[in-house]
């Protein structure tokens, strides 16, 4: 399962639901829990690997099996938090066939991930899929006290010339063009990270939590 921005899990089955072809479940922290999904085969079936949440608010995921392809060699989908499921890709075998994990999403904003076969030696194949999602900023850790040090990572971060944590500048020095090194600043407050470039302001995936 993962945990959404909204303070609830979500997560999939790798069978049962409506059709016996696995769901997309949410369940609250005091445990009620919602079917938002359940797959039909054409749509995709046994999603094993599941959730990520993308920097658009909805989940992305894969099926091991199932899809619009005869050879039901699985898909990658997205749901939003209230259940509306869309096909995004059917794996058709050329392209790769059963693809087991899930999928991450790098900070370029493309999803990225795995078939177990498939592909020009029917061996496998590692994908790349792009649904339009802008560039964002990772940080690690995700929480800290004032005074921590914190590594942002993102694509590309040539000419930045300002940080800030949830609205307060911070003392930052740039490693590479994939890494910076920042300092949470004296009265920070939990919030998004930006980044601030010569041409245009990133900010992060999720809220830093300043305890």
């Amino acid at each position: 399962m993962v945990q959404a921005t909204d303070g609830n899990f979500y997560g999939t089955t790798s069978a049962g639901g409506a059709y016996d072809d696995g769901t997309v479940f949410k369940i609250t922290p005091a445990g009620m829990l919602t079917t938002l999904h359940s797959f039909d085969g054409l749509d995709g079936n046994s999603p094993y690997g599941g959730l990520v949440q993308a920097t658009d608010g909805n989940f992305y995921g894969t099926t091991l099996q199932g899809g619009a392809n005869k050879n039901n060699d699985g898909t990658v989908f997205k749901i939003t938090p209230g259940g509306t499921e869309t096909t995004l890709h059917s794996f058709d075998f050329t392209d790769g066939a059963g693809p087991w994990g899930g999928l991450v999403q790098a900070t370029n904003g493309t999803f990225y991930g795995a078939t177990l076969q498939g592909g020009t030696s029917a061996d496998g194949t590692v994908f790349s899929l792009s649904v339009g999602l802008g560039r964002f900023v990772e940080t690690l850790p995700t929480s800290g006290k004032v005074g921590t040090a914190v590594k942002i990572l993102a694509t590309d971060l040539r000419g930045v010339t300002r940080i800030k944590f949830n609205g307060i500048t911070a003392v930052f020095k740039v490693v590479s063009k994939t890494l910076i090194s920042a300092t949470v600043p004296a009265g920070a407050t939990t919030g998004f990270v930006t980044v601030t470039t010569s041409g245009k302001t990133l900010k992060s995936n999720v809220k830093f939590r300043v305890p």
